[in-house]
């Protein structure tokens, strides 16, 4: 039952990415008022949509195969990580390294006819107080101390020796292991001189590469923390500001800047309800661009609240509106976060489970990503077809638009002209 909703339903959900070049208002070809180009500032044409890997991805199993067939009917962007979330510990003691796991990510990866994403994190047990040979996995969220960042600088520059067909590398995640508690802030100035050590080696290595960071989460709060960045949602943590803003002052280089987070409020979950707090992605998109010109990356986003009560109709709908918020507001890349699990019973994964005997088969949200790569690669034109009704959601280029119903009723809208009847969170894809 469940394959059979997630693939009925799979025209949208939950992972996008591309950026939109504000343009001066021009007419395109068939009249429509344009509004940007999807993945401006990033290189087209390199796709702008895709997922991370995590641990239990598609790889191993007896239909490993049959979610690779799926995969590879459109490339997307595939993000691993090297320590952590299917990856061994690479660099289990000093100059001793195991790159099995994250060798087989990798061909995966190439097999499936993905581009690849690197990121650079967790670290080796050596490099934050643990003994050489052994990993305790508990630890993984701990942060190298000062003393290892040249070590693990020194890794990340291995890694991109060994695998010189990748040309993207994400620094560390969310800032793990740099939150100084008893300070009640983000240890930004460690995290900065970490993350320029790390650069200069990757760049050492190969100058051609891209590298950013910080990939930090971009908590928001209803009543505390506030800051200028707000809206009905709630307020954007201060701290995180601060920390952002230290790290693009300081940074050596980068060619993007990374963030993550999800639309809920830390005291409050999505509030006041799940179609206002897509707003949040808009904000702090906006904000970013007010800072720095850098392509913006979400390497990581959610919008389901905490208990995830959801069906997955209204999962992939309301993650449909949020990929177009994000396309919107001048995101680059977006990379959709995979749900892990053993067997068939997973909310929102990309592909039914391959360790089971009949898994592998592709779920919705895989085949929202790879409708949105067919119809919006990067360069592609997006034209303004608004909705009256703001319960309909719409993205639009020449020949093609999506619309969108975030609400639980049946929506009449008129689309570009069109009048459309929408059933509750249903996704529509229109010729034009």
């Amino acid at each position: 039952m469940l394959i059979a909703c997630a693939t009925l339903l799979g025209a949208l959900t939950a992972t996008l990415g591309f950026a939109i070049k504000r343009v001066a208002t021009s007419t395109a070809s068939d009249g429509g008022r344009s509004i940007g180009v999807v993945g401006s500032p990033g290189e087209a044409p390199w796709p702008v949509w895709g997922f991370t890997h995590t641990d239990y991805s598609a790889d191993k199993g007896p239909t490993s195969g049959i979610a690779a067939d799926g995969i590879s009917r459109q490339p997307l962007l595939q993000n691993q990580h090297i320590m952590g979330w299917g990856a061994d510990n690479p660099e289990p003691a000093p100059g001793t390294f195991n790159f099995g796991s994250l060798d087989n990510r990798i061909q995966y990866i190439r097999k499936t006819r993905g581009v690849p994403i690197i990121t650079l994190c967790c670290a080796p047990d050596w490099m934050k107080g643990g003994p050489p040979g052994q990993t305790d996995w508990s630890k993984l969220e701990v942060a190298p101390t000062p003393d290892h960042y040249r070590d693990f600088a020194q890794l990340a520059a291995t890694v991109v020796r060994r695998y010189p067909d990748v040309r993207y590398f994400a620094v560390w995640n969310e800032l793990k292991g740099f939150f100084d508690k008893n300070a009640d802030l983000w240890d930004y100035k460690n995290f900065t001189n970490f993350y320029n050590q790390v650069y200069d080696a990757v760049k050492a290595v190969n100058p051609h590469v891209k590298i950013g960071g910080p990939y930090i989460p971009m908590y928001s709060f209803v009543r505390g923390h506030q800051s200028s960045v707000r809206g009905p949602w709630g307020s954007v943590d201060q701290r995180v500001l601060d920390a952002v803003q230290y790290w693009l002052r300081y940074k050596h280089g980068a060619d993007f800047i990374s963030v993550d987070g999800p639309t809920a409020s830390d005291d409050r979950d999505v509030y006041p309800d799940e179609v206002t707090a897509l707003d949040k992605l808009g904000a702090i998109n906006r904000w970013l661009r007010s800072k720095t010109d850098l392509p913006i990356w979400w390497d990581e986003y959610y919008v389901e609240p905490e208990s995830l009560p959801w069906q997955e109709n209204r999962r992939i709908a309301i993650n449909a509106a949020a990929l177009i918020e994000l396309a919107k507001t001048g995101v680059t890349t977006a990379l959709y976060w995979n749900n892990e699990a053993q067997d068939g019973r997973c909310q929102g994964c990309l592909w039914i489970s391959t360790l089971m005997g009949n898994g592998g088969t592709p779920g919705g949200m895989l085949t929202l990503l790879q409708s949105f790569a067919r119809w919006f690669p990067a360069g592609t034109e997006l034209i303004d077809l608004g909705s009256a009704d703001r319960r309909v959601r719409v993205l639009a280029q020449p020949r093609r638009a999506v619309a969108v119903n975030v609400s639980g009723v049946r929506v009449r809208a008129k689309v570009g002209g069109r009048e459309l009847t929408l059933n509750p969170y249903e996704i529509r894809w229109l010729d034009r």
